[in-house]
């Protein structure tokens, strides 16, 4: 591979900027050192504030990379095993998702449960305060599969997680992760903000979804009454892209787990013979919110975007940016992160 070419990209995010298709912030780090920052777009349309360098933005499911280093914290210290049934810990659940899903699955997206978005949810959009207070939006829906058969993405998973982190530490899971992460990985402008907090620097996000569901080409809305008043182990804490450089700094050099555990938060498993390229890429995303965490071991490339618009608009810019990384003739080679333990 050549060089980076640090003017196209720059040229890629302008030409999206320009089009609409993007506002927010961007890093790029070659090993431990930045190469690029820049901030576009605005933080509030309303009272004409632009986005800023330290701009913190609703990062979505990047929020699991958090819940899964807690949980690993905890197998290291011997306060959880990744095999135990979730029952042990939190004994009053669910029968069959105590007695049938192990941390293991949850973590795996194996579990057999599915998603906590719908009519419950929207109707309690102002509630959310606690982790507790996201389990009655799935406790009482079927399992999609047994556990360990089968696949399904699950935000409803990471929120047992987090009930299990309360367990296991007598901890709020909010507190757990501001003293056992944050903090020691120096990320000050990080963690579950709640939307109606009086916090500085926040972006307000920007959809084109509009009332009833349908989708405006181009006029956008605040997304306050889609995305809830605070977020949960699953998604929807707050984050700057130096924070998540300096998580993602934390992660390479153990400052959060040991060598054998930091291995098991970032790692693409199945490697083929070829010597593939490795690259590991993250999204999180709802309706006015967008972001990306994406690294290119051999290249020693990592991108952090954050955005307050929708994914539809954003996540177009992860391909493209594997298009200018990677050339045409590997991409065929590309070996994705595989959530396993």
């Amino acid at each position: 591979m050549s060089e980076f070419d640090i003017d196209e990209f720059r040229k890629l995010i302008e030409n999206q900027v320009e089009n609409d298709k993007f506002s927010g912030t961007v890093l790029v780090a070659k090993d431990d050192k930045i190469m690029f920052k820049e901030a576009y777009g605005m933080a509030s349309k309303t009272f004409d504030v632009p986005n800023e360098i330290d701009t913190k933005y609703n990062i979505g499911s990047l929020n699991k990379l958090i819940t899964k280093i807690a949980i690993l914290q905890l197998v290291q210290a011997g306060k959880v095993v990744l095999d135990d049934f979730v029952g042990k810990h939190l004994p009053e659940f669910r029968e069959d998702i105590a007695s049938s899903v192990r941390i293991r699955h949850l973590i795996t997206f194996t579990s057999g449960l599915g998603d906590y978005f719908g009519q419950k949810f929207d109707a309690a959009l102002g509630r959310l305060r606690k982790v507790s207070d996201f389990v009655p939006f799935f406790i009482d829906d079927p399992l999609l599969s047994k556990p360990g058969e089968k696949r399904n993405y699950s935000n409803a998973g990471y929120v047992v997680l987090g009930l299990i982190i309360e367990a296991a530490t007598g901890m709020d899971y909010y507190d757990y992760v501001r003293e056992n992460i944050y903090a020691p990985a120096g990320m000050m402008n990080t963690d579950h903000y709640e939307v109606d907090s009086a916090t500085p620097k926040m972006a307000t996000g920007y959809t084109r979804m509009m009332p009833g569901g349908s989708e405006h080409p181009n006029k956008r809305r605040c997304n306050y009454f889609i995305i809830g008043s605070r977020g949960s182990p699953a998604g929807g804490g707050y984050s700057t892209v130096e924070d998540f450089l300096l998580l993602d700094n934390a992660i390479a050099n153990n400052d959060l787990l040991n060598s054998a555990y930091s291995n098991m938060v970032l790692r693409p498993l199945e490697v083929d013979p070829g010597t593939p390229l490795r690259v590991i890429a993250m999204a999180g995303g709802a309706p006015g919110l967008t972001a990306l965490y994406i690294k290119f071991f051999e290249f020693g490339l990592t991108f952090i975007v954050m955005s307050n618009y929708d994914p539809e608009d954003v996540e177009p810019l992860a391909e493209q940016i594997r298009d200018l990384v990677i050339p045409k003739f590997s991409q065929s080679k590309v070996v994705r992160q595989h959530d396993n333990c």
